[in-house]
């Protein structure tokens, strides 16, 4: 075990049914394709999460009139607290032309066991 690392199964990951995306094994919900994943027989519930949003940034790329179509791609990098790149993806790709925008928003949401403060 790593200092500063519990031996619970926090982050474990699993494959969405699905969409085939890669979550957290905790997930009641894909993030991505939004399916449920967890259902319960009757009398019974799921293991209560608490979370929040820790993180939300969104902005806007806007074409102007008169100039030549652009091509865009979305990258996300996660790196860890010594700037070591975890992991480096390209969510989305596309083109704009003249007078056309696109919205993006990058949102890190967090669970943690219920009773747990943050």
């Amino acid at each position: 075990m790593l200092p500063g690392r519990s031996s619970g199964t926090a982050g474990r990951t699993r494959i969405c049914p699905h969409c085939k995306a890669t979550i957290l094994e905790s997930a009641p919900v894909c993030p991505q394709c939004r399916h449920h994943l967890r259902f319960v027989a009757a009398g019974q519930s799921l293991p209560k999460t608490e979370g929040f949003s820790a993180l939300k940034v969104e902005g806007t790329l806007e074409h102007p009139q008169n100039s030549a179509d652009w091509e865009y791609s979305v990258v996300m990098t996660i790196r860890n607290e010594r700037g070591e790149e975890l992991s480096r993806q390209v969510v989305g790709v596309g083109a704009l032309r003249p007078a056309e925008s696109r919205t993006f928003t990058l949102s890190v949401e967090v669970l943690t066991p219920a009773g747990r403060s943050r």
